[in-house]
């Protein structure tokens, strides 16, 4: 009974550190004393520890590490998010999963979570490393209908909108390292971005905004070939993380600098917000994709989000898309 403990789990959440009476819950939900009784019970066993006082309720003390689904439900309710938010167990790649919901028709927007992927990827085709369970591995789809130059500067907004939530809620203050890395104060990485679209000849028909954020893992979790490179929140602030919490928040935010990226709000903050949180801006760089690398000193990016770079001739150089490496002093 998903919806019941997810209800019951908003009383808890909403009395803060205040007993929760089980009459009372028996009453509001609509349900018998008996069934409330049952249900804390089957929580105990994965994981909560409710303690009991006597004849005032029982008070929410502990929560599993693993995420656990009517939790992260009883959080997105709590912050009122109406989309719909699914998490799985294992999947091959949340963003090949919210392609085929898209296919089949599902409404959206929504979101596809999973505690583990197969075949996560990321840019350039290349694998997102699965470290322990609690890490953020989630896609959003939209179906926008907009004309696909409109489309340029949503991976950064949405990057930029992670930083913010993060910021605020985690007091830890990211950086976006264009065109779609998030890294710690000390700049390892701690997560990654994948915009997906499938395009007409004039609209963006579908789109997916994936992400791979390293919510608990430590360096040591990480391969060899990525572990002085790669970190994750709870490393960076040096501190335990509520990850339930934690994601609701950030799927919030999410949600809804999509509707700001619809309507056209996003323009008033996009410049503060990147200037805030922009990590290569006055650095020497060497951008590389296809053909010859080019090298020069980060000037910014245009109003389409593409990095402007001063190359050594003096020429401003304005590149819409690459890899991005700092190039030694």
């Amino acid at each position: 009974m998903p919806a019941l403990d997810s209800s019951i789990l908003l009383a808890f959440l909403q009395a803060g550190k205040e007993p929760v009476s089980g009459d009372r819950l028996a009453k509001d939900l609509g349900v018998s004393r008996v069934a409330i009784w049952s249900r804390l019970e089957r929580l105990r066993q994965e994981g909560f520890v409710f303690q009991a006082s006597t004849r005032k309720g029982y008070q929410l003390v502990q929560v599993p590490d693993r995420l656990h689904e009517s939790l992260l439900d009883a959080h997105l309710r709590l912050l009122k998010v109406r989309e719909s938010v699914e998490l799985l167990e294992t999947i091959d790649s949340t963003n090949s999963e919210a392609e085929r919901r898209l296919a089949a028709g599902q409404e959206a927007p929504f979101a596809i979570l999973a505690q583990a992927q197969t075949a996560g990827r990321g840019r350039l085709g290349r694998r997102w490393h699965n470290t322990k369970s609690g890490n953020l591995y989630a896609s959003l789809a939209f179906r926008p209908f907009i004309p696909p130059d409109k489309l340029k500067p949503f991976t950064l907004w949405m990057g930029l909108a992670l930083c913010v939530a993060i910021e605020n809620h985690c007091k830890l203050r990211l950086g976006l390292k264009w065109p779609n890395d998030l890294q710690a104060p000390d700049g390892r990485k701690v997560a990654g971005m994948l915009t997906e679209a499938r395009v007409d000849s004039d609209s963006v028909r579908e789109l997916v905004f994936g992400l791979g954020l390293n919510l608990i893992g430590q360096p040591k979790d990480f391969p060899t070939e990525i572990r002085q490179t790669a970190s994750s929140l709870q490393h960076a602030l040096g501190t335990s993380l509520e990850v339930h919490a934690t994601i609701a928040h950030i799927l919030a935010a999410l949600f809804q600098a999509w509707d700001e990226f619809y309507e056209g709000g996003w323009e008033r903050t996009f410049k503060s917000r990147w200037q805030r949180y922009d990590v290569l801006m006055g650095h020497s760089v060497r951008v590389g994709l296809r053909g010859d690398p080019i090298a020069g000193i980060v000037e910014g990016i245009d109003a389409e989000g593409s990095l402007i770079l001063r190359t050594g001739g003096g020429r401003r150089k304005v590149v819409s898309s690459g890899e991005v490496t700092l190039r030694k002093k």
